[in-house]
């Protein structure tokens, strides 16, 4: 007896020396925090990626997103849902308030959902911009990309005896009644009511493991005491992008374009106001496509209104069809640019957006018109103007030996010749043997075709075809 007490002892004592020895794992969980407060747009979906990423060069233990919003576009939600599941750090939400439409796809998504008290989540039925539900197809779109996410969770087999069932994790009914209000659930929800859970029935329904009121109080009740939270920031480039949208800076940018072509006319060859109106279109229509608002065909039609200008301008005579689509395409371009549409499928812009843009648009080119004559005032002719030497300041007397007309002009009115070259509406012609510049009174004139001088106005012939 004696023997096997020590015997027993002895094993104590070598067990107990065993768990001494071990040494402590203690060690902090590496919390990456995602913030979704805001409408699910491009921009959440960007800033997704940039945090997925960044959470796993960091080795991030898991991801915890604190949300907070009442939809957004379906197709980054779909985006950021499919990112989500496809996580190999676990992802968690925190439902601050609010999880509707869009929010509650990405939510469904996630590994295990909080909610605070007070909170909601579903209410996923596919609206357009004026709050009207969306056809049918649209629907049945989202009723399959909810039921697919809310399977995506598995569930246990059951064996009770004979009979084996199977039980969702989350149910991909309850699912579905959150986009369509068909869809009926003896005891959760009836026909004709969309479903919206609060944090007490999303529990009891297996779409919520808790309430909490602040993400300490989560982690903790996931069991992480110990741990270093790492906040998604936008990167320098992000915060740019969302300066250049801002309304006022889009504006801006318009009257830097206005201005920039202006002065490039009012100068000789291509320098600085050329280059100025470049980088303000590129600042204004850059971010607009990262955000998905302005598209290719927008912009495309942006170029073709300024080449079409140029083309009146430089190559036709007068100011006709050329110049007024140019026009046209340029403010359509720039006013299509700040709103969101599929091509030219307008039925979910809703009409204040048009009427915000055309109003930025409008005021935007006005502005940038006058302030494009003032300036030129100041930079180019003012004692103080910075480009003053550009211009001509000193005034051409004819006592001092100026003198600002061809005699030998004046008294070729009322001679015919000929089109030297082709008068659109400028070109040469050729009268009594000698050579002249020229412009055309009415019209193109082809080379060869005889002609009258009608008129001269500041050194300048004037001239029409010969009548017969």
């Amino acid at each position: 007896m004696k023997q096997v007490l020590m015997l027993f002892v002895l094993c104590a004592a070598i067990a107990g020396q065993s768990v001494w020895a071990q040494p402590t794992t203690n060690k902090k969980k590496l919390v990456y925090q995602l913030n979704i407060k805001q409408n699910i747009m491009p921009k959440t979906w960007r800033d997704t990626q940039h945090a997925f990423a960044e959470a796993d060069s960091l080795n991030a233990d898991l991801l915890l997103i604190h949300m907070n919003t009442y939809g957004g576009t379906v197709l980054d939600a779909d985006s950021i849902r499919t990112k989500i599941l496809n996580s190999p750090i676990p992802v968690y939400v925190f439902i601050d308030n609010n999880a509707a439409s869009a929010g509650a796809l990405i939510s469904i998504a996630c590994d295990s959902i909080y909610m605070r008290k007070g909170g909601s989540i579903g209410a996923a039925t596919v609206v357009n911009q004026t709050g009207e539900k969306m056809p049918d197809k649209y629907q049945s779109y989202m009723r399959s990309i909810m039921r697919a996410t809310a399977e995506s969770h598995g569930g246990d087999t059951i064996i009770s005896g004979q009979d084996t069932t199977f039980r969702w994790f989350r149910d991909p009914k309850i699912a579905e009644a959150m986009v369509d209000e068909r869809v009926y659930i003896a005891g959760i929800t009836d026909t004709g009511k969309v479903l919206t859970f609060t944090p007490a029935e999303a529990i009891k329904h297996g779409y919520c493991e808790g309430t909490a009121e602040s993400i300490p109080e989560v982690l903790r009740k996931i069991g992480v005491e110990e741990y270093e939270i790492v906040e998604y920031q936008p990167s320098f480039i992000e915060k740019i992008i969302g300066f250049l949208v801002n309304p006022i800076v889009s504006g801006l940018l318009i009257m830097a374009i206005i201005g920039g072509i202006y002065f490039e006319l009012q100068t000789p060859g291509i320098g600085f106001p050329l280059g100025l109106a470049i980088v303000a279109a590129v600042a204004y229509f850059a971010p607009l496509y990262l955000e998905g608002l302005a598209a290719n065909w927008e912009i495309l039609l942006f170029i073709i209104g300024l080449i079409l200008i140029a083309i009146e301008i430089f190559v036709l005579p007068g100011f006709g069809i050329a110049g007024m689509l140019g026009i046209l395409f340029t403010f359509t371009g720039l006013v299509l640019s700040l709103v969101e549409n599929v091509v030219f499928n307008f039925e979910n812009v809703k009409p204040d957006k048009i009427l915000t843009a055309m109003t930025t648009v409008i005021v935007a080119l006005f502005a940038g018109f006058l302030a494009s004559l003032f300036l030129s005032k100041e930079l180019f002719t003012a004692e103080s103007g910075v480009f003053r030497n550009l211009s001509l300041h000193e005034t051409q007397e004819k006592e001092r030996g100026f003198v600002g007309v061809d005699t030998q002009i004046k008294s070729l009115q009322g001679k015919s010749g000929v089109a030297y070259t082709v008068l659109r509406p400028s070109g040469k012609v050729q009268i009594e043997g000698k050579i002249y510049d020229a412009v055309s009174n009415l019209g193109m004139i082809d080379k060869g075709e005889e002609i009258v001088v009608v008129k001269d106005e500041a050194a300048q012939l004037y001239v029409e075809k010969m009548h017969a």
